[in-house]
């Protein structure tokens, strides 16, 4: 889908993920078979925040803009204006980064 914009629900953020280097530290370069994802990334966008029991949202604690560290096997990829997304809960974000 090209020239869409989207609101995450929820607890769910939009994460862009970080390009990995080409080579490896020792100066090997890598081909694409050998390349795992990455798992830091910038938030795009965020949900409202997550509803509680008493029916109350809880705003989240990323924002736009931040960088983020997230499991391995977090999220599901989707492809938004010619771009590799991520839509993650923000359970599945470990840190953000400093």
């Amino acid at each position: 889908m090209s020239n869409m914009n989207v609101s995450p629900l929820g607890d769910r953020v939009l994460v862009k993920q970080d390009d990995e280097p080409q080579k490896s530290e020792g100066g090997i370069f890598l081909p694409e078979s050998a390349k795992e994802a990455p798992q830091w990334g910038t938030v795009i966008t965020v949900g409202p925040g997550k509803l509680l029991e008493n029916g109350e949202v809880r705003p989240l604690t990323v924002k736009k803009g931040d960088k983020v560290v997230f499991g391995k096997y977090a999220g599901t990829k989707i492809k938004l204006n010619n771009e590799e997304l991520m839509f993650m809960r923000e359970e599945d974000i470990m840190a953000i980064a400093q």
